[in-house]
This record gives structure tokens, sequence and C-alpha cells, in this order.
């Protein structure tokens, strides 16, 4: 019967490696036994036949991590020898849910192929190492908000997810006080015409072809620049 770590592992790893894919490497190795918490025990053993019963229906599994996968193989209830692959799941597409690390017992829920519901699994404190490498398979929202966190979980890998608090809006500053505009001022009407007063005629734009009069080149004003003659007069 392996009772050591490193010889269940080698046992998995030997039996996966008949049937693995060429370039094939092996990460991790995690033992599950299914059914209720353990810490219930004490309590199934008190009523007579029922501790029994729930042990005989506890199933026992190996979790291997590889770099591709995650294979779920049949374990030995009193060797621990690894049996048949029951699934192989890519390890984008792990279906695990609830995952929760704890000092003693951790658990996780895993959806078989074989099953109508998630199965629980609980993982003892002997694989939380393994545990926490198989965490690099877990989804995003699968881990339980009330879990530890997974210490050798590798970079970008999710915890319990956490709603970002977005920063305080602040409102723009305008370096200098905005001014209200100046209220528009109604257009005066035109002074009515005095009595008795000429009504100068209304302007009007010379007709085409009738020639305009010719009028005196700007000379200025005599003391002021540009006085003089106009060079360009003919």
């Amino acid at each position: 019967m392996a009772i050591r770590r490193a010889k269940q592992k080698a046992q998995v790893i030997e039996k996966l490696s008949q049937v693995a894919p060429p370039g094939e490497t092996f990460v991790a190795c995690v033992h599950v036994e299914t059914g209720p918490s353990p810490w219930l025990n004490a309590v199934f053993d008190e009523i007579p036949g029922l501790g029994l019963v729930v042990a005989l229906t506890r199933r026992f599994y190996f979790l291997t991590l590889t770099n591709s996968s995650v294979v779920v193989n049949t374990a030995n209830r009193w060797t621990n020898r690894p049996g048949e692959v029951v699934a192989v799941f890519p390890r984008h597409a792990f279906p695990v849910s609830r995952v929760k690390r704890a000092t003693i017992w951790s658990s996780m829920y895993l959806q078989l192929p074989t099953d109508a519901k998630p199965k629980r699994l609980n993982v003892h404190r002997y694989w939380r190492a393994e545990l926490d490498q198989l965490s690099a398979a877990f989804p995003p929202g699968s881990i339980d908000p009330s879990s530890q966190p997974f210490e050798m979980a590798p970079q970008g890998q999710p915890y319990p997810a956490q709603q970002a608090q977005p920063f305080p809006q602040q409102q723009p500053q305008h370096p200098f006080p905005q001014q209200q505009p100046y209220p528009a001022q109604q257009a005066q009407p035109p002074f009515p015409p005095q009595a008795g007063a000429p009504v100068p005629p209304p302007a009007s734009f010379p007709q085409q072809g009738v020639p305009m009069p010719p009028q005196a080149p700007y000379a200025g004003q005599p003391g002021q620049p540009g006085y003089g003659e106009n060079p360009y007069r003919t």
C-alpha cells in the first residue's frame, strides 16, 4: 500500500504515461475523496452503522494537472493505486466550483460526465501543496470568497473576486472663475427724423458700365508719415 505522496504520484504518472500524448508533462497530482465533510465522521459514528455506510460510499480519485489537461483517475480504497481514467478536461475548461482552501480539509465541487450534479471532493492538508498547484486550472469565479489564498498559485490566477472600486469622479476645476455673460442689450430704435430736416437720399451702388469719378490719391497730411507726392501718380 502506497502511503507516501511521492510514491502515489509516481504510480499515477507511470500509469498515465502509458496513454498520454507525446510531449505531455505532469505538474501536480492530488488525492481526493468524495462525500460529506470528514469533520462529520465523529457524528456519523455516534449512530450505529451510519459511520460504516458513509465510509463505504466514499469514492477516491487522483486529479492530475498536466501542461494541457486535468486527468481524473480512480484510486483504490485500500492500496491507493490509480485505476481507470474517468475524465479528461482541458485546463481552460476544468468544471470545478465552490473551491475552498482550509487549514485541514479543503473542498471543491467537480462535475463529472457520469454525474447529474457536481460531486463534492475533499482534500486533506497532506495534499494542500499539490492543491495549490492545481489551482492553476481553476476557472475565474470558482473560488469561494471565504477561501484561504492559494500560496503557490501562479501569476494571474483569479483569487476570490473583488469588485473594483472606481475612483471618485472629480469636478473639473477652471483656472479662472467663470464669468456670467453680459446681458444682451436691446437694440435702440433710430432717432426719428426732425421736422423740416432734409432726408438723405438712399445709398445706391454704381451702375455697371458707368465710370467712377477720379479720386485724388492718398498723400497723407503734412507732418505725418507718408506725406508727399504719390510716386505712382502719372
